[in-house]
C-alpha cells in the first residue's frame, strides 16, 4: 500500500499593518494558499479596508513572503 504524505505545511500568517503583530497558524500547501486561508478563516482581517497585506512565514524554514490581497476581487499579488 502506498502512503501519501500530507502536502500541507504550517505557516504563521499576520496582518502586515497590525500593531502589535500577532499571527495565526494555518496548514496549507503554499504561501499564497496560506494567505487566502487566513482571509477565509479570520474575517476580522477584512477590517483593514478593501485591501490587506499579509506576511506569511513558513514555520519550519523561517522563509517569509508578503502578499497584498484585494478583498473585493480576491486578486493576490506580492507586496512592493
Amino acid at each position: 500500500m502506498t502512503q501519501f504524505s500530507d502536502p500541507a505545511r504550517r505557516y504563521s500568517v499576520r496582518v502586515r499593518q497590525a500593531e502589535p503583530p500577532h499571527g495565526h497558524v494555518v496548514a496549507e500547501a503554499t504561501f499564497e494558499a496560506a494567505a487566502v486561508a487566513y482571509i477565509e478563516d479570520f474575517p476580522l482581517a477584512s477590517d483593514h479596508g478593501a485591501e490587506i497585506s499579509l506576511v506569511v512565514r513558513d514555520i519550519e524554514s523561517g522563509r517569509e513572503h508578503c502578499f497584498r490581497i484585494d478583498l473585493e476581487t480576491g486578486e493576490t499579488t506580492p507586496c512592493a
